[in-house]
């Protein structure tokens, strides 16, 4: 049982992130212009890049690069250790929980703007899904491409960031 917690867990946590982010893009996209969803869906599809890369960097980072830093007690150090030491559930939670999440979620903003651009073109729904659909496919998936490079070449840099970040929001 022990064993498939994190299963669990993990299931429990995409559950209810996908609720609380396809809620919030809801809200956004059917209460107001095209502007705002093509600037949510740009967020969302960022967001997804970015927590891609933290989760690389993590799989990809040496722990060791840390220790003399927080025997130095230079702020973020431990945190970034501590990331480290769980860096495969971190990398499963920034790059299949978060990542997904906000995949399915652009792909329902790109849905929403293919509808509500149909309403104000000529063009008809299908052509506007379709190339939505291929242009969300092809920054989410090129960005991806491209911060994987950078997260693998910076991993140390990446996750002392996240560290110094995770630091702020530390409870003693």
């Amino acid at each position: 049982m022990k064993k498939n917690s994190w299963i669990y867990k993990v299931f429990l946590l995409t559950f209810f992130l996908s609720i609380l982010f396809s809620t919030i893009t809801n809200l956004i996209a059917y209460h107001t212009n095209l502007l705002v969803i093509f600037i949510s869906l740009i967020l969302v599809i960022v967001i997804g890049i970015v927590f891609d890369m933290l989760g690389t960097a993590s799989l990809t980072c040496k722990e060791a690069y840390f220790h003399s830093m927080s025997a130095q007690k230079i702020k973020g150090a431990r945190e970034a250790i501590s990331v480290l030491k769980n860096n495969v559930r971190f990398a499963n939670i920034c790059n299949d929980v978060i990542g997904d999440v906000c995949g399915i979620v652009s792909g329902g903003l790109g849905s929403v703007l293919a509808v509500s651009l149909s309403k104000v073109s000529s063009v008809s729904l299908t052509i506007l899904s379709v190339i939505l659909a291929a242009f969300i496919s092809a920054f989410t998936v090129g960005g991806k491409a491209v911060f994987k490079g950078v997260a693998i070449k910076n991993c140390n840099q990446i996750i002392f960031a996240f560290g110094k970040l995770k630091s702020l929001f530390h409870v003693k």
